[in-house]
């Protein structure tokens, strides 16, 4: 007890004396908190904020989760009960037919690049540019007087040559009469018959002069040999031309009817050969350089005597009649070839068939007015039109609204195409014809829509 009244006192004289102490005329500076104090107070301050900012985050992460939740179920409720507009076609059974692609270049049956055989002035240019000429028609004058002088020199020195002779023959016959009495020896006679023989042989080498100076005269008319196109003129009237100078005057080319040449590859040699062989005349269709429009159809007419040993290719020739002269000359066009047709194909719209990663499918419209994705294995393409497996004919399948379409959603029918509908019945007709080109073997892809991939 003593004890702690001695710390007591101590402790109060000490706090007596502090307070005693002399003033300095200032005031007293307060007593500074512990750093060991204020230290653990800030950290357990940012601690604090720490899980408050964390609790923070978490709970609007987890608020904007709900409401994605809430608006993916708004969504599919509203999809569940929105039928997506559509159009539909049904899958047929038909031929189609199988196709050789192939890049030609169109070639006409004659080309005439005509020259002059004689020299002279041209007087006059009977052609247009460009203007469609017939076999016969003149196209150039040459001036024709050299020669038909000629002509004439020749014909005064034939008909001269023609009287020689027939006094010759006059002579050998009254000196065969005299002989025949002995008024004559027969010597005389037989220098008669060699000078006949003579003027028989100058009237025919006059015959050969006029004859060449009037196919001269004929050379300075120019006429078309065949029927064709001409083209940009190269001479004009006034131009001395000469036949050593080899100078074209007009270059025809022949439109109706005009080729298409072709190489395919050897593997399709014996398919080829086996039409060809039996007599079918197989079908050839020429399509412009991106295959959108049809330019002509025709025939193959032959195939060359050699296969291409640095290509392995083999050349074919088409010929066309191109009444419409949509086939220009040395034009690069794309040639398909009829090389066999199938039958009873699984026939589906080209458009109808999507495509994802697992590969290729069609939306199949069931009796509920729902679209269900169908696994379709993809055959021959001709056009609009593919051999499929995986659906049968009848299905009613989706050829528009992919961007919206999904397995299980509701669907409506905009236009029902029904049997009549689209290019699924386009080859039906039995020729496997299309009004579009596609793939030429099977296998082709078939043109995608677009839109959503489930």
């Amino acid at each position: 007890m003593p004890d702690n009244i001695s710390k007591i006192g101590s402790s109060h004289s000490d706090t007596t004396n502090t307070t005693a102490a002399p003033s300095t005329g200032f005031a007293s500076k307060p007593r500074e908190a512990a750093p060991e104090y204020v230290a653990a107070s800030r950290s357990h301050a940012w601690i604090w904020i720490l899980v408050i900012l964390i609790l923070g985050i978490g709970g609007l992460v987890y608020y904007r989760k709900q409401q994605a939740a809430e608006a993916a179920a708004k969504t599919k409720a509203a999809l569940a009960n929105r039928s997506v507009p559509i159009t539909t076609a049904s899958v047929t059974t038909g031929p189609i037919g199988i196709y050789i692609n192939a890049l030609g270049i169109v070639t006409s049956v004659y080309t005439a690049t005509i020259t002059t055989r004689v020299d002279g002035q041209i007087n006059s240019v009977n052609y247009v540019e460009g203007q469609m000429v017939h076999k016969g028609d003149v196209l150039v004058q040459i001036d024709p007087r050299p020669y038909q002088a000629a002509l004439t020199q020749a014909q005064g020195t034939l008909a001269h040559d023609e009287a020689l002779l027939n006094e010759a023959r006059i002579d050998m016959d009254r000196y065969q009469l005299a002989l025949n009495r002995n008024a004559i020896p027969k010597q005389q006679l037989d220098d008669q018959i060699q000078i006949v023989k003579q003027d028989e042989g100058s009237v025919k080498n006059d015959q050969g002069t006029l004859a060449n100076a009037a196919t001269n005269v004929d050379y300075a008319t120019i006429k078309a040999p065949i029927d064709g196109r001409v083209g940009l003129r190269l001479v004009d009237p006034g131009n001395i031309v000469t036949a050593a100078g080899g100078t074209p005057l007009v270059v025809i080319t022949q439109l109706q009817p005009i080729t298409v040449i072709f190489s395919v590859a050897e593997d399709y040699l014996p398919q080829i050969q086996k039409q060809l062989r039996q007599g079918n005349k197989m079908s050839v269709d020429s399509f412009d350089r991106n295959q959108q429009i049809k330019l002509a159809s025709g025939k193959l007419l032959t195939l060359d005597n050699q296969i291409d040993t640095t290509t392995g290719t083999v050349k074919l020739k088409a010929i066309f009649a191109n009444s419409d002269n949509s086939l220009f000359p040395n034009q690069f066009v794309n040639a398909r070839l009829l090389v066999d047709t199938q039958q009873n194909a699984t026939l589906v719209p080209a458009a109808a068939i999507q495509r994802n990663a697992q590969g290729a499918f069609v939306y199949v419209v069931k009796p509920n007015q729902t679209a269900a994705i169908q696994t379709v294995t993809i055959g021959t393409t001709d056009g609009g039109n593919a051999a499929v497996e995986g659906v049968k004919s009848g299905d009613v399948i989706a050829i528009t609204g992919f961007d919206k379409l999904q397995d299980g959603v509701k669907v409506s029918v905009q236009k029902p195409a029904g049997e009549g509908n689209g290019s699924a019945n386009a080859s039906s007709s039995g020729d496997g014809t299309a009004a579009t080109p596609g793939s030429n073997t099977s296998g082709g892809r078939a043109p995608s829509s677009g839109g959503n991939r489930p």
